[in-house]
């Protein structure tokens, strides 16, 4: 199986996704976190991440007689490089979105089902919107966003903070003529 069929997975996904951010866990608690996970299918999918090399030990313990392993994602491991995604075929593109859609959808009901969950609170956002943008122009917000996340990309885990999911999705979208669709008074709409 190949790197980018390994992480397009659901499941696996979210595996990466609870050790992001520096994050070390042991099965037991990616166990607690993703308790709608069965415990088998969970340790079965961190031996295939491990094994493949995206997770690595960061140490272990004897615990009632066993070996319990501490895992860490290697940093690299959730890069989909440009090379990457410009040899996708358009149906790798439709399921790695489908997988990462799931994934997301997957965490949103587990961060809901939460004892204590407070969308408001905890200032939850999902929102869409359209920006008529060049090549040149979706370079610079790209570019733009990036800088914004650099700047906290090397935040580890401390007293106060909490890891937060943050999905960015951009494509064109529709088929606008050269001029774009017109409002009834001729302006852009």
């Amino acid at each position: 199986m190949d790197t980018l069929e390994l992480i397009l997975h659901p499941i696996r996904l979210r595996i990466m996704w609870a050790l992001s951010g520096g994050r070390v866990r042991t099965t037991s608690d990616l166990c607690e976190g993703l308790p709608d996970v069965p415990r088998t299918t969970l340790y079965r999918h961190v031996g295939m991440l491990a094994d493949a090399g995206l997770l690595e030990v960061a140490g272990e313990q004897r615990v009632r007689g066993m070996i319990e392993r501490h895992y860490r994602l290697r940093h690299d491991a959730l890069h989909v490089g440009l090379d990457t995604a410009r040899a996708m075929s358009n149906d790798d593109h439709r399921h790695g979105f489908a997988v990462a859609v799931a994934a997301l959808l997957a965490e949103f009901n587990a961060y809901l089902d939460r004892p204590g969950a407070d969308p408001a609170a905890d200032r939850v956002g999902y929102r869409q919107g359209t920006l008529w943008l060049s090549p040149e122009e979706m370079e610079d917000v790209a570019g733009e966003l990036l800088a914004v996340l650099r700047a906290r990309a090397g935040n580890g885990p401390a007293p106060g903070r909490r890891p937060h999911m943050i999905s960015a999705i951009f494509f064109p979208a529709g088929q606008p003529d050269e001029d774009g669709p017109r409002g009834s008074a001729g302006q852009p709409a």
